[in-house]
């Protein structure tokens, strides 16, 4: 996607007619609201398409657990854990497969910005719902391996990691290189 003439022709300063849908001289790049959801949107699936195949990789070999003999032996906790973790992992599919549905519903609807938003919201959701997800399944499998309670402590460790690469160091690096919300 190059520059358009028309918005080569005119410097920093200046605007070409019809410049109001443009972002201001800070965005760096010149683009009218459309492009800037065009944009979003595009990076949004990207991001999508790692996040599903993950969850959807964990979900199904979640859903398969109950039905092996070991499950049956299980103590009534570690059933517990693993009905939570499976709830989370089809919450955390349904939020992280949402923006599909979103934007089928919405296309040619000319609001595209607002549907960037709202499935980013949704990805915002079903990112930490799969955090709660591989928190739970790390648990079920932990307690089911140490049988006792170092599996807490890892599984504590483990959110921290996550917590930190996923949440910390994002908000982190906006706030320090970046202005606004």
């Amino acid at each position: 996607m190059g520059d358009r003439p028309e918005a080569q022709a005119h410097s920093g300063a200046e605007r070409e007619p019809g410049a109001a849908k443009r972002g201001g001289p800070a965005d760096g790049r010149g683009e009218t609201t459309e492009e800037r959801a065009d944009r979003r949107w595009q990076e949004l699936v990207q991001e999508i398409r790692v996040a599903q195949t993950g969850v959807q990789i964990l979900f199904g070999f979640l859903l398969t657990v109950v039905f092996t003999p070991h499950f049956q032996g299980l103590a009534t906790p570690d059933k517990t854990i693993y009905i939570v973790t499976v709830v989370l992992g089809s919450l955390s599919t349904g939020a992280l497969i949402a923006p599909v549905a979103f934007h089928r519903i919405v296309s040619g609807r000319r609001i595209k910005p607002q549907a960037v938003v709202w499935a980013s919201r949704l990805t915002f959701v079903g990112l930490v719902l799969l955090l709660a997800t591989l928190v739970a399944a790390l648990l079920l499998v932990l307690r089911v391996a140490t049988h006792d309670g170092l599996a807490l402590w890892l599984v504590g460790v483990v959110l921290l990691w996550f917590l930190l690469c996923w949440f910390v160091l994002p908000l982190w690096a906006r706030s320090r290189h970046t202005e606004g919300p």
